[in-house]
């Protein structure tokens, strides 16, 4: 056996075009499968069915973090330290060059772990991740991982799975599949019995059983494999950190310029000194830590997601989720549980004869009892024993729900040797299936009506005889049995996660293939508004006639969702938000929300998706529900403020003065201050409360301004201790006048205490010191300072020019840092309402970070919603004076909000009046009362 298997393993046989009857005896199989214990045999001559995977060499990652802009420079500082500092009698600067080869070695080896850690545990969560598939092994079906499947298998393909390796078709109905990752070709193709299929194409309709050929390196194109491979797309995030990189080292490329001009032409320095101070300049100006900070804190947040549910495939998604101000959400499954039941008192029969029971027993015939979905397991779940959907009778062919039938049907042989055929689906798909005549047809609807403001849903049940007693006959004309009616509750938290939503300032959208009324009523109890279309205002030959005038762009934007949604709706719902500049996050579970998941600036893929569906999306839900999207928004929002806090650090700190320092004292202070920095990933954070955004304006004039204030705080100090005997006379410490190395330790000191200290101002919205940092931050920032203060007080170092202070003067160098910490609060709120352009407007109306309220002047933000609101729908001009009540009226506001919300829907029926009936129907829906509302008219 296994030289033949071999000669497979070579290609020396043609398994492609042979009948299939060929493939069985060569492979060696039957259609029985294999047995668990030749899959093992076959998986060691075969390999995994998966790609060989790249091993990425450990030193070059390592290696990796050094090459980036802000390391060349620090690396060119090193080379500057022993080939251009040797000269004026001394020789090469060895310290310094240790000490920025060993900065560089700190920054690296922190990288590597925490992002070694990171990926590893992500990797362990995305191999739960891995395609899998159906297998048949000894004698029964059983989903194993498509790694696993070796030549010989049998595979079951159904809708909206990504085939797991080529294979040829055994008998059945053709599938469709679409090929277009292997051969571009956008139209799907038609398979049937013994033709071949690839390896990464997607099944896009039917079910079919399959003997493997071929798997990992010999398919013919191993696309599966790379499902849940992390994509390395050049984002925003990459746009952002360079802009950051470059400003910081034009920033320090102007300063040297400037300091040579200063030192040799106009200072006539010696030659050495002036190499140390342009060492200094590019130690103690470039953020070395940046790249490592960022990344590792992405690292870290990516981790923190994964243990919540939400698995992120591409990195830069968190920064664009942190951003997301509109959710489009699938309403199955993630807004309602996603278990079907069914009222069996609402049941309507439409069939002479024919009980209540007996058209529940059709519908659970045309189920299936094993590979069940949703309304199946419904079906067969309703029976008093499962048994009973096969009982007595003979199964002979089975059609899968695809979505161009819309139905499934059941060919089957009964106890008298009869044939007969059950078919159930869409009432629609139903009733043309039966040719129903007219009168049918209303009471049908009626009755689907009539479900539908109760907010269930309508499944149609038909029967035949099959007088010819084939499968492929069409049988007698159909007969429409009856109606029954599906309802699919809301989740438990759903309507408290749609409010935390709204309150984060997401606005989700339902998207949902369902009728109308359906998607209407399930709004109402979510309380997400019932704002809802129909799917054919989106495209233009589609559109309702009495909503012509409403721009497509204005109705998806202001809509709170859509119904009777098909996948080119979803694309274009995403691409007319994305024009209109909203970040857009969309979620999906099927082959055909693929496009959409793709277009979304963040496609998320809903727990138990497709295949096709996670290969598609950015994140992986492995929890059901919607509130694990809303914590992943909260825990994104948390990871992007501590990457923005930093950059505010990272552009501030390379504007700073820091003298005639010996470059080894520079480099203890950037040592210390990366040490302190790198423990901001894991920073106790207050989310923003609205989506979040890099501001590159506000990060640059927040550094800038920043900065600029230390140095002079800096300079201010050095003048007082040089030029005056200010700090002997009032503090009774010794006079630094006479000795430049004591000089140099205070100035050391001052330098170190503001350059960390400032990150407790950068990382906080309100005042610093009510925001209770992260114990690593505090514990580093602590420990980074008593080494500091013991260098300055004891340190007696002759080759860094620094002489022990006493503790008196550490003492009054803190005070000093102290004092003139609090002003960094007062400027950071000053740039940040400026350039909002609402300064003196917020402090009049109370609105900025000074009050004196606990909770930031909540009230006074639901009062601009509730203004917001009710201008958006017409109710109040945008004149209008302020809304801000007087002092003490502030429970009013939820009443006015409620009230706005009742106007609003009641604006929007007189807007739908030429829509007949569809008024009367909504307004009973809603249960609102038209008549007192007296300036509208319907």
């Amino acid at each position: 056996m296994a030289s033949g298997l071999e000669d497979i393993v070579n290609e020396n046989v043609d398994l492609e075009k042979i009948p299939i009857e060929e493939v069985f005896q060569q492979l060696k199989c039957s259609r029985e499968g294999l047995s668990g214990a030749e899959g093992e045999n076959r998986l060691q001559i075969f390999g995994p069915n998966k790609l060989e995977e790249k091993k990425e060499s450990k030193l070059l990652k390592f290696l990796g973090f050094m090459w980036n802009p802000l390391s060349w420079v620090m690396e060119a500082a090193a080379i500057m330290a022993i080939a251009l500092a040797n000269g004026g009698g001394k020789p090469p600067d060895w310290q310094d060059f240790v000490g920025i080869v060993c900065l560089l070695v700190i920054n690296s080896t922190i990288s590597f772990v925490e992002e070694n850690n990171a990926g590893n545990a992500a990797a362990a969560l995305m191999a739960g991740l891995a395609p899998k598939t159906k297998v048949l092994r000894d004698g029964k079906w059983s989903e194993q991982e498509a790694s696993i499947l070796v030549p010989g298998d049998i595979v079951s393909i159904k809708l909206g799975d990504i085939i797991p390796a080529d294979a040829r078709l055994l008998e059945g109905d053709p599938l469709k599949v679409d090929q277009s990752a292997l051969t571009g070709e956008s139209l799907p193709a038609t398979k049937g019995p013994g033709e071949e299929v690839f390896s990464g194409s997607t099944c896009k309709q039917g079910e079919i059983e399959a003997v493997v050929i071929a798997t990992g390196v010999h398919t013919f194109f191993g696309k599966a494999a790379h499902l849940v491979d992390s994509t390395n797309q050049v984002g925003h995030f990459q746009k952002v950190l360079t802009a950051i990189g470059n400003f910081c080292i034009c920033s320090i490329a102007v300063g040297i310029a400037i300091e040579i001009v200063v030192m040799y032409p106009i200072q006539r320095r010696h030659y050495r000194d002036g190499i140390d101070n342009l060492l200094v300049l590019l130690i103690g100006g470039i953020p070395i830590a940046m790249p490592t900070v960022l990344s590792v804190t992405m690292a870290i947040g990516s981790h923190k997601l994964s243990q919540q549910g939400a698995i992120t495939k591409r990195m830069t998604a968190i920064e664009e989720m942190a951003g997301m101000d509109v959710l489009c959400s699938d309403k199955t499954g993630t807004l309602t549980l996603n278990k079907l039941s069914v009222d069996k008192n609402l049941i309507e029969v439409y069939c002479k004869g024919v009980e209540k029971d007996e058209v529940l027993l059709f519908a659970a015939r045309a189920s299936r009892v094993e590979n069940q979905d949703a309304i199946d397991a419904a079906m067969v779940g309703m029976l008093a024993d499962p048994k009973e959907a096969r009982a007595g009778i003979r199964e002979i062919h089975f059609l899968p729900f695809n979505p161009v039938d819309k139905r499934t049907a059941l060919t089957f042989i009964d106890s008298n040797g009869n044939w007969h055929r059950v078919s159930k689906g869409a009432p629609e798909q139903i009733l043309d299936l039966c040719n129903a005549r007219a009168d049918l047809r209303k009471r049908v609807h009626s009755t689907i009506d009539k479900y539908a403001e109760r907010g269930l849903r309508s499944l149609a049940v038909s029967r035949q005889t099959v007088p010819e007693k084939t499968k492929e006959s069409s049988g007698s004309p159909w007969e429409f049995v009856g109606v029954l009616p599906l309802f699919d509750p809301p989740r438990h938290d759903s309507a408290e996660t749609i409010r935390r939503a709204l309150d984060l300032g997401v606005n989700v959208k339902m998207i949902t293939g369902d009728q109308l009324a359906i998607a209407k009523e399930t709004g109402r109890r979510l309380g997400m508004g019932s704002n809802m279309y129909p799917s054919s205002s989106l495209l233009g030959k589609h559109k309702d006639e009495a909503m012509a005038h409403i721009p497509v762009e204005d109705l998806i934007e202001k809509a709170d969702g859509f119904a009777g949604v098909f996948p080119e709706h979803k694309y274009e719902i995403v691409k007319k938000l994305q024009e209109r500049k909203h970040i857009c996050g969309m979620t999906g579970d099927g082959v055909n929300d693929a496009p959409a998941l793709k277009k979304a600036d963040i496609g998320i893929a809903v727990a138990d998706a497709t295949d096709a569906a996670r290969g598609a999306s950015d994140i992986v839900l492995t929890e059901p529900g919607l509130s694990v999207i809303i914590s992943a928004v909260l825990t994104s929002r948390a990871i992007f403020q501590r990457m923005k806090n930093y950059t505010i650090y990272a552009v501030s700190i390379t504007i700073r003065i820091v003298f005639d320092f010996s470059p080894f004292m520079v480099l203890i202070i950037a040592i210390l201050n990366d040490g302190t920095i790198m423990t901001i990933s894991k920073d106790r954070v207050k989310p923003s409360p609205t989506p979040d955004s890099w501001k590159l304006k506000e990060i640059f004039a927040t550094g800038v301004v920043l900065g600029g204030y230390m140095a002079i705080m800096t300079v201010v100090f050095f003048w007082a201790a040089y030029k005056t005997d200010f700090f002997p006379r009032t503090f009774h410490v010794r006079d630094l006048r006479g000795s430049e190395h004591e000089m140099m330790s205070a100035l050391y000191l001052q330098v170190s205490i503001v350059s960390q200290a400032l990150i407790f101002v950068t990382r906080s919205r309100s005042w610093s010191f009510t925001e209770r940092p992260g114990y690593f931050l505090l514990i580093a920032f602590w420990v980074a300072q008593l080494i500091a203060t013991a260098i300055a007080v004891y340190g007696n170092w002759e080759f860094a020019r620094i002489k022990g202070i006493g503790w008196g003067w550490a003492g009054v160098i803190w005070l000093y840092s102290i004092v003139f910490y609090f002003p960094l609060d007062i400027m950071k709120f000053a740039i940040r309402y400026i350039l909002a352009g609402t300064a003196w407007k917020n402090i009049i109306d109370n609105r900025t970070a000074f009050t004196t309220k606990q909770n930031y002047g909540i009230e006074e933000r639901e009062a601009q919603w509730a203004h917001a609101q009710r201008t958006l729908h017409g109710l109040q001009n945008t004149e209008t004076a302020n809304v801000v009540p007087e002092r003490g009226g502030y429970r009013e506001l939820s009443e006015i909000a409620n009230q706005a919300k009742r106007r609003a829907e009641i604006a929007r029926l007189r807007e739908l009046h030429t829509l007949k009936g569809h008024v009367e129907s909504v307004v009973k829906l809603k249960g609102l009362d038209i008549e007192t509302a007296g300036h509208y008219t319907v």
